[in-house]
């Protein structure tokens, strides 16, 4: 089998890929500056960027973050590349067989990851447990193809035959490499399709790590990624008509009233205010509490600081749903 030594940087994947980040342009600053532009510059306060960015994120504009290129150095298997190079808009220069030699590097899955056929997902794998003596004939068929196929493709080799020709014995569980760039936005798009869980497992395990080699060049562009991208939740007209019809009104009530508490967190962080103030500020917020009420909750919050600009969103958002009820 070929060398598994790791270049500088690579995380490894399954037994013989890696993934590296060999380059990137630009960072969280490059976002603001881009999104910022008619100014020139962008802001020097870390907490303005921030804000700014995660309401690129949340209202989906998408250029600034394509001011940002990544550049990865991967070797995978040539099943996970033809998954991963649906992705059309990276640029992409990979290892060609037909002007040099494949290496006898092959993908022979682990046992544990040996699972049966989905009954519910056409393109998954179900979670019931594949006998011992069933994962052991798969992970043998695996090395027995591998070898045998590499024996072949090296007697086509010998004999002088098109190294373009003699490459199409070789199985789709052989590791190829290539150098894959990328802007931000659709590395981000890539990284939310492949590190979910419904994403075959031997895919998710490049996206994984690329995650963290990205969230190390834009920390809070990562952070907005996963709040609202990767740990988002959308909903649709019919989500919404079922709310409408099922959720009471008092679900609503307590929302409303948990949003406008980390509103005026969020308020009293930025602006800090008297205690006989707060008050006045809840209830120009929206607040419904009586001030005894407003003491007690305020004495027993969690200290959840919401964003501002977020929580007014979101009370908007509440505000729209509770008209839908009446």
């Amino acid at each position: 089998m070929g060398s598994n030594d790791l270049p500088d940087g690579a995380v490894k994947c399954l037994d013989k890929g890696f993934v590296r980040l060999v380059d990137s342009m630009g960072s969280d600053a490059a976002i603001v500056q881009a999104a910022r532009v008619s100014y020139g510059k962008g802001t020097t306060k870390v907490s303005r960027d921030r804000a700014l960015i995660r309401y690129l994120m949340r209202h989906h504009h998408s250029t600034p973050f394509e001011m940002v290129e990544l550049k990865f150095h991967a070797k995978m298997p040539i099943f996970v590349a033809r998954q991963w190079v649906r992705h059309r808009t990276a640029n992409i220069n990979e290892y060609s067989l037909r002007y040099s030699e494949a290496v006898d590097d092959f993908y022979i899955p682990r046992p544990e990851d040996v699972h049966f056929q989905s009954k519910w997902n056409k393109q998954g794998r179900e979670t019931v447990t594949v006998p011992a003596e069933l994962k052991a004939k798969t992970v043998a068929y695996f090395k027995e193809m591998s070898q045998r196929s590499y024996e072949l493709y090296t007697e086509l080799n010998e004999a002088g035959i098109a190294r373009e020709l003699a490459r199409a014995v070789l199985p789709v569980n052989l590791y190829t490499q290539w150098y894959w760039k990328n802007d931000l936005h659709n590395t981000f798009h890539f990284l939310r399709l492949r590190m979910d869980d419904h994403a075959q497992y031997e895919i998710r395990v490049y996206a994984t790590a690329m995650a963290e080699m990205v969230k190390r060049v834009v920390p809070i562009a990562y952070e907005a990624f996963e709040d609202y991208l990767l740990n988002g939740m959308f909903f649709s007209r019919i989500d919404r008509e079922i709310f409408r019809k099922k959720l009471p009104e008092r679900v609503k009530e307590d929302l409303l009233d948990d949003v406008t508490y980390q509103l005026v967190a969020g308020l009293h962080a930025n602006k800090p205010q008297d205690e006989n103030e707060l008050y006045k500020l809840y209830q120009k917020e929206g607040g419904q509490d009586s001030e005894a009420d407003f003491a007690i909750k305020w004495a027993a919050r969690d200290n959840a600081e919401g964003n501002v600009f977020e929580m007014r969103e979101l009370k908007e958002k509440l505000y729209k749903l509770g008209s839908e009820f009446n």
